[in-house]
């Protein structure tokens, strides 16, 4: 399950995974992130914020993830990755091939500081 909100003021998404992505995630995610963008135009950020990465439950799961990344990989200027994951730094890398958003990874203690840096 992917839980997320939107800090309005500050323009940034807050995601939350908790258990295996599904396509389901995705529909909810982009229609909040659509509304959002339609008054905005883009996200200042963006911070994933999981102990470990959950996975997805199926191959429709992990299609619905890229297919949102594609769609949105223009309209967020940064992207924190909050985690004490081992495979944060392969992801990181991998990850700035698919976006122009500049990514930096904290440890999952750092929450605030990273929250700080998308902000700026």
């Amino acid at each position: 399950m992917l839980n997320f909100s939107i800090l309005e003021p500050e323009g940034v998404l807050v995601l939350k995974p908790d258990a295996p992505l599904q396509q389901e995630d995705f529909t909810a995610l982009t229609a909040t992130v659509g509304a959002y963008l339609a008054k905005h135009g883009k996200l200042h950020g963006a911070l994933v914020y999981a102990k470990k990465f959950p996975g997805w439950d199926h191959v429709s799961g992990f299609t619905a993830h890229m297919h949102f990344v594609r769609e949105h990989r223009t309209k967020v200027e940064r992207i924190a990755v909050v985690t004490d994951s081992i495979i944060a730094d392969v992801a990181e890398s991998i990850a700035k091939f698919f976006t122009s958003a500049e990514i930096k990874r904290f440890h999952f203690a750092e929450y605030n500081a990273a929250l700080a840096w998308v902000k700026t």
